[in-house]
């Protein structure tokens, strides 16, 4: 089995444990709420907190799968040399923006959010954790792009 798909598989399993522990999550949130009476103080934070990790995770995952939005009508219209071209320039860009936002700003992020020692309300957890998504993701999709330009140039 190859790195990419030990990595694809990896993260496969992960965004599936994130998004069951936000359904349980949130089914508790609501039986507490509605049947106890009781609501539970930390299931709001928690459900934010899972979201930001399955939102950027997904789309380190869907990167990875080439799965991402994309709007394709004019690449449709060139020739094949040409869409390898564009193909090279998009993921070029894609590898810029992760390296800059989500490598520097992210890491920039968990650096202050650590310093400060900034902590959770309800979960006491410290916000550089949650915010490690950020550059793990950004880590992941330039892993992806770079092995989709080795593949363009091998192709």
């Amino acid at each position: 089995m190859k790195l990419r798909e030990k990595i694809d598989s990896f993260l496969e399993k992960a965004l599936i444990l994130i998004m069951s522990l936000m359904v349980v999550n949130v089914l508790w949130q609501v039986f507490s709420r509605y049947l106890l009476t009781n609501p539970s103080s930390f299931t709001d934070e928690l459900a934010r907190y899972l979201m930001i990790w399955v939102g950027v995770l997904g789309a380190a995952y869907v990167s990875g799968k080439r799965s991402h939005v994309a709007i394709t009508y004019f690449a449709e219209k060139l020739n094949d040399a040409r869409k390898r071209k564009l193909q090279i320039i998009i993921d070029l860009l894609i590898l810029t923006f992760s390296f800059f936002g989500f490598i520097l700003g992210g890491f920039r992020l968990v650096y202050i959010t650590s310093i400060l020692e900034q902590y959770s309300p309800s979960l006491h957890i410290p916000l550089a954790v949650v915010y490690l998504v950020i550059p793990l993701s950004g880590l992941l999709i330039i892993y992806y792009k770079i092995s989709d330009l080795i593949q363009l140039r091998n192709d």
